[in-house]
Order: structure tokens, then sequence, then C-alpha cells
């Protein structure tokens, strides 16, 4: 036991060894940093996905008058009596007066719901912000859908857009699952800033308010994306 127990502390000491000159673990610093490109990459595919559907033209008419787009490339849903969704996205705000697009500031969003669900899916989700409402409370380090700001569910199919001129709610919401509309229902969801991939995507403690109004901060990795969304709302 005794012969067990030094063979155990030598390999132990051994490993700590290694670890010291090797630097240490990665910081979760990097980390994060490596969770925001990746989530900027995934948010520019949904984005250009949704703009070929042929059952978005809803979408596509309602981006063209949106103050913001907050894109969640994947929504998990799914549990046993107790239902709980959630995923990340990125937030991009536009300047009123020169039509410029800026971001991405992170978030989560997510909820729980009681009920009788098995199983589980990933849901595409990307909101529409019509409103200066919806920018500020998105601004907030939290904000509760259809509580602090009003939701509706977009209209979609082939000629969804004659539908949207009489939509009045501060966030259009849309969702996709596997390539198909879902329809899923965000009323009570909460949209929560995320701090630690805001600082690792810019380098320094950040807000929204700093990323999306002042325009504080750039990251150039965020082109693509950025791009992707102007080309759709520029779309006649």
């Amino acid at each position: 036991m005794h012969g067990l127990s030094r063979i155990g502390a030598g390999v132990l000491a051994g490993a700590l060894a290694v670890v010291m000159l090797t630097g240490g673990p990665a910081p979760a610093f990097a980390d994060d940093a490596q969770d925001a490109r990746q989530l900027v990459d995934k948010a520019r595919l949904s984005v250009e996905s949704f703009a070929v559907d042929p059952n978005m033209d809803g979408f596509r008419s309602l981006v063209k008058r949106a103050k913001g787009v907050y894109i969640a490339p994947q929504i998990l849903r799914g549990a046993f009596i107790i239902g709980v969704s959630g995923g990340s996205g990125v937030f991009l705000a536009r300047d009123e007066k020169e039509g410029q697009w800026s971001g991405p500031a992170f978030y989560t969003i997510g909820e729980a719901s009681l009920g009788l669900q098995v199983g589980g899916d990933a849901s595409e989700v990307i909101l529409l912000v019509m409103s200066e409402r919806g920018i500020a409370a998105l601004q907030a380090s939290s904000v509760k859908l259809g509580a602090d700001v009003g939701i509706a569910v977009g209209p979609v199919g082939a000629g969804a857009s004659a539908s949207t001129a009489n939509l009045s709610a501060d966030i259009i919401t849309y969702a996709r699952a596997k390539g198909l509309y879902a329809g899923i229902s965000l009323e009570g969801a909460v949209v929560a800033s995320r701090g630690a991939l805001n600082k690792a995507y810019y380098g320094k403690e950040v807000t929204p308010t700093d990323i999306l109004i002042r325009r504080a901060v750039t990251n150039p990795q965020s082109a693509e994306l950025i791009q992707a969304v102007a080309k759709v709302a520029a779309r006649q």
C-alpha cells in the first residue's frame, strides 16, 4: 500500500512538473475568445441561411426596417418533466443616421418551462428589434421578452411580407428547427448580456452600450457577419 502511495505521489509530482513546464492549463479567457469567434461565424451562417429560405419572405421584409438583429445559431430545448431551453447569440444594431451596423455584442437567451417534454431539439432563432424601446432594453444586463418588451412571432411562407405591415411589437421572432419553421414561443425567455465573451472578443471590459451605441470598440473578425446582415437589409 505504501509502495502504491509512493507511486501515486510520483505520478502526481510528474504531472505537476509537466503543467509547470508547459505554462499551466489554458486560461478561461482564451476559451471565451474562441467561443466568441465560433459564435460569430455560426451567426453569419444562420443569417445567410435565413436570407435564402423561400419561406422567409416576412423575415427579409422586416430586416429592412429593423433597428437591431439578434442571432442565436442554436437554442437547445428538451428534458423530461421540466423543459429547459437556452443558447448564446450575438446582437447587432443599426445606426439610424448612417445606416451602418455595429457589434456584435454577446448574449444568452433561455427559459425554463414546466410541462411534459421528452427528448430534445435544436432551433436557430433570430430576433428582429423593431423599436427604440427594444434597443434600449437589450442594453440592460438582462431583459424578459414579453414582459419588459413586447414580442410577436413573425409571419412565414411565400408572400408573407404582405402581412408584416401591421406588426407593431418591439421584437419580432423567427425560429427554425432542422431547416423548417419551428414557431417556438419565446414569451418569458430572458436575454442576458455575456460580459465574459464581450471582454474576450474585444480585449477589455465593455458594455453592450459601448459596443452598439458608442461604438467604442471593433473587431475585424466580425466584418463578414456585419456584411451578411447589411446585405439582407439592403435587398429590394
